[in-house]
């Protein structure tokens, strides 16, 4: 019996790279799809296939040159530079659309996909404009809004009722991992301010605020199990399930377990935008990458857009209270896919392989 196959699209990408090392775990051969060969364990069974998910041509060829691959994770997103006003932007979604149908449309014509995962996020419940249902549920109708989740959902539908190909649509919300460099992990950007706060002695405080809006995150690990669960589990086909860690929290609530963990003081509520901060402080940031002997990355590099994102989740200059934005996973349990996390030690673990990785500092006894 030959080896299972995946090709995962975006495997460099916070959710990609837990994702490729998930079904290698599973004894299945990966080809990894991404421009930049993906930070992960060194296996036989990965083969990085170096592509931009934009240029149709290119990827054309080179899904001609995959005929074992049977399943697809799709983790890529195309973020406009300004993230968060990009969400509502035309071209934003219709390149988020053919980077799929590239994928896809190419590997159709050998005729062995079996089965689809696609990403979604609570930005499928409208949470970016407006209050949602507490909690979201996967049965709500459709909020009608522009988004590309929904051109991507409608192409992938139409593709599975076309060739009998299976489908998943994951819906985790914040997804907290050691990837930096991209749009939507704040690990590095916490990491990277309570590093500038150490050096030069500014005090480490949340920079969201003063309110204490409940919040949920999925670790990328639970993450990656539920593509594998949904790959092989046919009660996962054709259907959407939230993802969450299976508890709340408030940033105020973990911020001290977060000073902690990165050996930084925690100081009182200090409001202050990520987004205008890090970049500022560039030249602090080359210092501590100096200091530590750190991979010698700008602060840009670090972030990526995510500096973007934490302001957002952070809900850094919202007037009064953020609404909560709470989903329920009671469906993907009652599935079959009960697994649950600790956000505590989500954090921490991301942190420490950040450290493990030459990306954060590691201070010694004080």
């Amino acid at each position: 019996m030959s080896r299972p196959t995946v090709a995962v699209a975006g495997a460099s990408g916070l959710i990609g790279a837990a994702v490729t090392e998930a079904f290698v775990e599973m004894g299945w051969h990966v080809y990894a799809l991404s421009r930049r060969r993906p930070e992960v364990m060194e296996s036989e069974h990965i083969t990085h296939v170096p592509v931009d998910l934009m240029d149709s041509t290119s990827m054309a060829v080179a899904m001609s040159d995959l005929p074992e691959v049977t399943h697809v994770v799709y983790t890529a997103v195309f973020e406009r530079a300004d993230l968060v006003s990009g969400w509502s932007d035309s071209e934003q979604m219709h390149t988020n659309l053919a980077m799929l149908a590239n994928v896809v449309s190419g590997l159709e014509q050998h005729g062995r996909l079996e089965h689809v995962t696609l990403m979604q996020g609570t930005k499928a419940y409208g949470v970016h404009l407006h209050a949602i249902p507490v909690p979201a549920r996967e049965r709500h109708p459709r909020d009608e809004h522009a988004n590309f989740y929904w051109l991507q959902e409608d192409y992938l539908r139409e593709f599975a009722a076309r060739t009998g190909v299976a489908w998943t649509i994951l819906r985790p919300v914040h997804v907290v991992g050691p990837a930096f460099g991209v749009a939507y992990s704040t690990p590095p950007v916490i990491g990277a301010f309570a590093a500038i706060c150490r050096n030069t002695e500014r005090p480490f405080g949340f920079p969201g605020g003063s309110h204490q809006t409940p919040k949920q995150v999925a670790d990328v690990r639970l993450v990656a199990r539920a593509t594998t669960w949904a790959a092989l589990d046919e009660r996962a086909w054709g259907e959407h399930f939230n993802v969450t860690n299976g508890e709340v929290f408030t940033w105020r609530d973990i911020w001290p377990f977060l000073a902690d963990c990165l050996d930084v003081p925690c100081q009182e509520i200090e409001p202050l935008s990520m987004a205008d901060f890090l970049p500022a402080h560039w030249q602090d940031w080359a210092d501590v990458t100096l200091k530590h002997r750190l991979r010698p990355h700008t602060i840009e590099e670090i972030v990526g857009k995510s500096h973007m994102y934490a302001d957002y989740t952070f809900g850094y200059g919202q007037p009064g209270t953020p609404p909560p934005a709470l989903v329920s996973t009671v469906k993907i349990k009652q599935a079959g896919f009960t697994e649950t996390m600790d956000t505590e030690q989500t954090f921490r673990d991301a942190i420490t392989a950040l450290r493990k990785r030459n990306v954060l500092p590691t201070y010694g006894p004080q």
